[in-house]
């Protein structure tokens, strides 16, 4: 791993490796998008009920 990543928040590591992963299998970008929406709903929700 990049040292300078090593320091990076959490989220920022979880950015850079699902990145990783997506350009690894090859998802296009559009479809990229259209998950992240759904998913960002998701987490939203997840936030909005937990205690």
């Amino acid at each position: 791993m990049n040292p300078s990543l090593e320091q990076a928040p959490a989220h920022i590591k979880l950015a850079v490796d699902l990145i990783q992963l997506l350009e690894e299998n090859d998802v296009e970008p559009e479809d990229v998008l259209k998950a992240l929406e759904i998913i960002k709903g998701d987490y939203t929700n997840k936030l909005a009920t937990s205690p």
